[in-house]
């Protein structure tokens, strides 16, 4: 009998590097659109069109000299990206059963780099904005469609590897926000033009993409990962073969034949009438609906939801308009919300993230966990209390920078670990040959949790 006791080692984490790569690949082009905002906005001015437009929007605010596609682009964008990420993540759940998963993750991962090879092209094209606005977003659509089927199939993946390989995905999604933000921060120092900025981001995110393609091609050579896998494919043969057995047994017990996978019964009354069971290839798999893998793990699925929805609804949309007390107007005044909202909170998140690859606790059973989760509701009352600006109706009791920066490292920390323990004890909640669906769930409810946050987030922005 396969078992993991005997199985063999990871040789030279190769695995766990491989699954970071990809775990990197994941969230780096959504990364590094979000970091190129600047860039996008900057090739929708100068339109005559759109300029008349803005002189008949009402929208727009007195002073404010942004046009319609520039004053629109940040929720356009958000909204292109998390009703696909949700619907594709929810897709996943059910058609990861049906379309192979070399398919599934290499597809992907091909279309997402054809994209960003377009837009590294388009660069140094020049476009009337209206167009080049319309093209972003479709190119966002695409990116978060099939982004959302990679993460819900990677997940998957990594569910039917120990716990432990759902840890660098988590710390390589990590990563992603770390490195765009500390490019965002270099492009700033250097005082470079944003074409060329620009052009650096998407041409990197090309060749971490096609790393994580090649790294992808080459996990099937992996001993480690081909012998979970092949025990995966073991754990399903023998739980078909124990339903077809307890059905023989049922059927036995009453006077019932076998032939084909029918069973015929035949009994000594005449006037007992026994119903012939019919035994099909549906029937003989083990019990792998989307429903009643849910009801195992549910405590998971909306542990991460919640996490998610508090990050996502406080940062960026009230951490971002956190305004210095230190040193107004000076060179910290500039850096302050690179630094101490982007890289600080990516940094922290990551090391969240990947501390639980040396340590997990609570346990996936344990009540302590989502009560930690719940707890973290505190944080979006603390920020709205930061010098937030402009704010009409709370009062600022949290005017110091150090209140600030300390809530971000809590903050960050807190939703990298609380969010990669529950990725990683939800598939482990499950039979073997569930992992992978269980994972794909997970990822559903990761992405509502997104999804759920970025409506909130108007909400806590219009409450200050």
């Amino acid at each position: 009998m396969m078992t993991a006791i005997n199985g063999p080692r990871d040789k030279y984490n190769a695995v766990w590097i491989i699954f970071f790569i990809l775990g990197l690949g994941t969230l780096l082009p959504w990364n590094f659109f979000m970091t190129a905002t600047m860039y996008f906005t900057s090739r929708l001015k100068d339109s005559a069109d759109v300029s008349s437009a803005n002189m008949t929007d009402n929208s727009t605010s007195e002073g404010d000299t942004r046009n319609v596609l520039e004053s629109k682009f940040n929720n356009v964008m958000t909204l292109c990206a998390m009703v696909p990420l949700l619907i594709f993540t929810c897709l996943n759940s059910f058609i990861h059963q049906r379309i192979p998963q070399n398919w599934r993750i290499a597809g992907c991962l091909s279309v997402i780099m054809a994209v960003f090879l377009l837009t590294a092209v388009l660069v140094k094209v020049d476009m009337e904005p209206l167009p080049f606005f319309c093209l972003t977003m479709i190119k966002i659509v695409c990116i978060n469609s099939f982004g959302a089927v990679l993460q819900g199939s990677l997940f998957g993946l990594a569910g039917m590897l120990p716990a432990s390989y759902t840890t660098p995905i988590m710390s390589g999604q990590g990563l992603a926000g770390t490195f765009a933000a500390f490019s965002m921060i270099c492009a700033l120092a250097s005082g470079s033009a944003l074409q060329d900025s620009a052009f650096g981001y998407f041409i990197t995110a090309c060749v971490v993409i096609f790393l994580a393609i090649l790294s992808y091609l080459m996990l099937p050579r992996m001993e480690f990962f081909q012998y979970y896998l092949e025990m995966n494919k073991f754990n399903q043969a023998s739980g078909e073969e124990n339903n077809m057995d307890l059905l023989k047994k049922a059927n036995n017990k009453r006077g019932c034949k076998e032939s084909n996978r029918h069973f015929c019964c035949v009994t000594d009354s005449p006037s007992e009438k026994m119903p012939v069971v019919h035994l099909t290839e549906e029937e003989t798999r083990p019990t792998n609906s989307v429903f009643a893998i849910f009801k195992k793990i549910w405590v998971m699925a909306l542990s991460v939801c919640f996490v998610f929805t508090i990050t996502i609804g406080t940062f960026p949309a009230v951490t971002v308009d956190v305004k210095s007390t230190v040193a107004a107007g000076g060179v910290w005044n500039q850096y302050f919300i690179p630094v101490s909202c982007f890289l600080l909170f990516n940094v922290m998140d990551w090391a969240g993230r990947s501390l639980t690859a040396v340590c997990m606790w609570p346990g996936k059973d344990s009540v302590l966990l989502p009560i930690m989760v719940a707890l973290r509701v505190v944080f979006v009352p603390l920020f709205m209390l930061c010098n937030v600006q402009p704010r009409q109706y709370l009062p600022v009791l949290f005017a110091h920078d150090a209140w600030y920066i300390v809530f971000i490292i809590l903050f960050s920390f807190s939703n990298g670990y609380l969010a990669s323990l529950c990725m990683c004890f939800g598939p482990k909640k499950v039979s073997q040959h569930e992992a992978e669906t269980a994972g794909a769930v997970m990822a559903f409810f990761l992405s509502l949790g997104l999804a759920l946050g970025a409506a909130l987030s108007f909400l806590f922005r219009a409450i200050i």
